[in-house]
């Protein structure tokens, strides 16, 4: 009897198929945890998060209270960092601080990250005179030095720390809307967009069901990134006075407050400007991982 030659394909191992169903998000934590550099930035930032969230139990003294019989105190067992010029703790000015930089950080990448995706999915996806007007506004944005603008910005609303944060906000709006709306111009043109126009899906499901989970991975990136901006600009305009006003814990308006005692007192500059400088390069290496993780390109 003549044997029987069939076309079945080969089944898949389970674990094969598992391994191929793993999620993009999945595959990014696994090599996102690969990279030993990021994970260091990822500690960091987890451990300013905690040092915020846990200011009340970890602080060792109030940060507001004035003892001038203790002004510029060494570091010491009492005082870990020191005092400033009103004999404040400054340990637990910068751990109080941690709260502001961090939530001026996060709320203004927040609204940036808002605005600047709603704004360039439109002008990506509808394109002509609607393109054009929103691209312009980006353009005159971005024609003027981010702190200048912010300083303008915070200089006709007035100083404070919220005014701040939306000066903040309204400079990276820019740099989130140009992203998305390169994004947009790719995915648009893929096959299942043109597949959901086809069977008679909104312009609205399509943007929010296709397009935008399609761009996520570029705005978490720069989302990091710009937290770190968004802290050191925070610390700028507290520096000239235009962002939290005393008694308020603000590290830009401790450094600013210290400066004419450097060589004095150099421990009220020193641990402020470290505070800082950890903080922003956190983020910037949690975010340069997150971009080699999530970046197709960048995988081997």
């Amino acid at each position: 009897m003549p044997e029987v030659v069939t076309n079945t394909p080969p089944l898949i191992p389970p674990q094969a198929a598992e391994e191929k169903a793993v999620s993009p998000w999945k595959e990014g934590w696994k090599n996102f945890k690969k990279n030993k550099i990021a994970l260091v930035g990822l500690c960091i930032v987890l451990f300013f998060i905690l040092l915020a969230i846990f200011a009340p139990l970890i602080a060792p003294h109030p940060y507001d209270v004035q003892k001038l019989s203790e002004k510029h105190l060494a570091p010491s067992a009492d005082h870990w960092f020191g005092t400033d010029e009103f004999g404040r703790d400054i340990l637990s000015r910068i751990i109080y601080g941690s709260r502001l930089s961090l939530w001026v950080g996060f709320l203004s990448v927040a609204g940036s990250v808002v605005v600047g995706s709603f704004l360039g999915i439109i002008a990506g996806y509808y394109g002509k005179i609607i393109d054009t007007v929103i691209s312009r506004i980006f353009d005159i944005i971005l024609a003027f030095p981010s702190i200048l603008l912010a300083i303008a910005v915070v200089a006709v609303l007035g100083p404070s720390l919220r005014n701040a944060l939306i000066a903040i906000a309204i400079i990276n709006v820019p740099t989130f809307g140009r992203l998305l709306r390169s994004r947009v111009l790719s995915v648009k043109e893929e096959e299942f967009v043109t597949a959901a126009k086809a069977i008679g899906m909104t312009d609205a499901r399509i943007l929010v069901h296709h397009i935008l989970p399609n761009s996520l991975a570029p705005i978490i990136v720069q989302g990091t990134l710009a937290i770190a901006t968004a802290i050191i600009e925070c610390a700028a305009l507290g520096f000239l006075g235009l962002g939290a006003q005393p008694p308020t814990p603000e590290w830009g308006k401790m450094l600013a407050d210290s400066r004419e005692f450097i060589i004095e007192a150099p421990w009220t500059v020193l641990f402020p400007g470290l505070a800082i400088m950890l903080t922003v390069l956190g983020f910037n290496l949690m975010g340069d991982g997150l971009r080699d993780a999530l970046d197709p390109r960048m995988k081997n």
